[in-house]
């Protein structure tokens, strides 16, 4: 049963490592912590606390998904009666000693789930593969004393395989740094040895506060979001990641979506010109409507026009995939996408005679080689 839950928690924890690496170059959410605490060793009770710490490195590759890895130590305690397998063993053993243990985490933060941006207040989960190191403790030396064998103290080192899992709350004092509140329960055979009545199969707590730094900071929190959007085929991982990394170069504001959850980064570039630059508004498939978010940013780029000259002309072009629907729905729909976005600057205040209104149909990719980024409306300044 230990063995299967074992190659159980290995087998998670290397769909972690291959789901990396599909995503390769998703971002650059990697994460470093440390942490104090106690352990117990909790068969047959909870025995005494001991002094417990650990280092961490991590990665996240969506808001939901992570994998770490964990090494603890330095001792574990257990009350001398416990470990008395009969009147042979040394009464004087010692029964506070030193170990170490490497673990093997896949992460899954269930604050995350279903949102399109990152919760302060962490609430996550944990589980994989452990191992501990330290001397085997005890054996039996084969020589029988009083209907039993006798048990000697045994100094050589033992790896011990087994499994840990836990649950965590944390909070993000900023994008960089968090505070976590941990709980973990391992099962591994008994750092004791032979003298341990669970000697295949021992319980352990942990419990720590650990401190947590994101490597990147902003950049990386925006390109979790952008693995997110790659996730859901919006866009590929190294386009959503070169996007997002282009915008915060040219420090935009970011505004954020959900279109049947789908996250999108949509740019909005602010320029110091007479003439706005280019944008363009994205709509989810057979969809006109404008949404919240489209109108706020039609708003700001209407501002842009007003400061701009009064004669120069802009031109809305609406546009639809080809990949679904006939010729003829997608012209229909690329004329009433275009239609509002004209409507949305006439309600801005944008003069008719500034705006030329135009439909091209279904059409092929437009960005990043990405045939449902054709779903749109794109106004540019018209040339003379």
């Amino acid at each position: 049963m230990k063995l299967k839950a074992f190659a159980l928690s290995v087998a998670l924890v290397a769909g972690i490592f291959s789901a990396n690496a599909q995503t390769a170059k998703c971002g650059k959410d990697v994460f470093l912590g440390a942490g104090i605490g106690i352990n117990s060793v909790m068969t047959p009770g909870f025995n005494g606390p001991s002094f417990y710490a650990n280092i961490m490195v991590g990665k996240y590759i969506t808001p939901v998904i992570g994998f770490r890895g964990v090494i603890g130590g330095p001792f574990q305690s257990v009350a001398a009666e416990n470990l008395t397998f009969n009147d042979s063993f040394p009464t004087n053993w010692n029964h506070n000693k030193l170990f170490g243990e490497l673990n093997g985490d896949f992460l899954i933060d269930f604050s995350n789930i279903g949102r399109s941006d990152l919760a302060d207040v962490d609430f996550y989960g944990f589980v994989g593969p452990t191992l501990n190191f330290s001397s085997a403790g005890s054996k039996f030396n084969g020589k029988a004393f009083d209907g039993g064998l006798i048990v000697e103290e045994d100094a050589t080192l033992k790896v011990r395989a087994g499994i840990t899992a836990g649950l965590g709350l944390g909070f993000n004092f900023s994008k960089t740094f968090a505070l976590a509140l941990e709980g973990r329960w391992g099962l591994t055979p008994s750092i004791w040895g032979d003298a341990s009545t669970y000697r295949k199969a021992e319980s352990t707590t942990r419990f720590t506060i650990n401190g947590i730094w994101t490597l990147g900071g902003k950049n990386s929190k925006d390109e979790r979001l952008a693995c997110a959007a790659a996730a859901a085929g919006y866009l590929s991982a190294a386009e959503a990641a070169a996007a997002i990394a282009k915008a915060l170069d040219e420090n935009p504001k970011i505004v954020e979506k959900v279109v049947e959850k789908e996250v999108v980064k949509e740019v909005i570039k602010e320029v110091g010109k007479n003439v706005p630059a280019s944008t363009a508004v994205f709509f989810p498939i057979n969809v006109t409507k404008l949404t919240a978010a489209d109108k706020a940013r039609i708003q700001l780029y209407a501002e842009d026009i007003k400061a701009g000259s009064p004669d120069q002309v802009y031109v809305v072009t609406g546009y639809a995939d080809k990949a679904t629907g006939s010729a003829k729905i997608n012209q229909t729909l690329s004329e009433k996408r275009a239609k509002a976005v004209y409507d949305a600057l006439i309600a801005e205040g944008i003069p008719a005679s500034q705006l030329e209104v135009e439909a091209e149909g279904g059409v092929g990719p437009l960005f990043f080689n990405n045939i449902a980024l054709s779903r749109t409306v794109i106004v540019t300044p018209k040339t003379k």
